[in-house]
């Protein structure tokens, strides 16, 4: 995700491709709230919004890219709301306010978990192994930057970021809660357990 957070090019719609757009997102919306995200089809999402398959697809080339333009005033929201506790907390301990903005992804996640969920199966499908997501890149830096205050040293800290990421997304943090069983506060602290220095 770039620094601005613009997570789609800018450009002037035409008043019909706005309409368009405002029904497949309408459409979209309602098919995944009644039935999931994984259990609807782009061919569903088409009908729901009465236009063609062809029409749709022009403008968004799976389900992940649907699922981002429905969550992507939710990401900023989120990351304006990780912003503002870090300068708000700036002089806390590092492992106090990676513990902060830690909490509130997983709130984001929580309360958008089957959008978040589409849009990291859509990109996996569309990007190499060796690419990262736009989505964790920014929350990826923060993260390094806090590491890198813990440890003077700067051992590992892209490595650990990384690891913490890999935690927090869908499919392995789905399955600590949905299979392991453990609460969202309880994934907090196992992840916080395993990554800040205990003193």
């Amino acid at each position: 995700m770039s620094k601005n957070r613009n997570l789609s090019p800018g450009r002037t719609e035409r008043r019909d491709a706005a309409q368009n757009r405002q029904r497949i997102l309408d459409a979209a919306h309602n098919l995944f709230t009644q039935k999931g995200v994984e259990a609807v089809s782009m061919n569903q999402i088409a009908a729901e919004a009465e236009i063609g398959a062809g029409t749709l697809y022009r403008r968004y080339r799976n389900k992940g890219e649907l699922c981002l333009a429905l969550i992507k005033d939710n990401v900023v929201l989120c990351f304006e709301s990780i912003d503002s506790y870090l300068e708000d907390n700036h002089t806390e301990p590092p492992h106090e306010r990676l513990k902060g903005i830690l909490s509130l992804f997983i709130q984001f996640r929580e309360s958008k978990s089957q959008l978040l969920k589409g849009v990291e199966d859509g990109e996996s499908a569309q990007r190499p192994a060796t690419a990262r997501s736009p989505l964790f890149t920014e929350l990826h830096e923060k993260i390094v930057c806090l590491f890198e205050e813990m440890d003077e040293h700067h051992s590992n800290s892209t490595f650990k970021a990384d690891i913490l990421l890999a935690a927090l997304k869908s499919e392995e943090y789905l399955f600590q809660r949905d299979v392991r069983g453990y609460s969202p506060d309880e994934i907090l602290d196992h992840i916080c357990s395993l990554f800040i220095p205990q003193t």
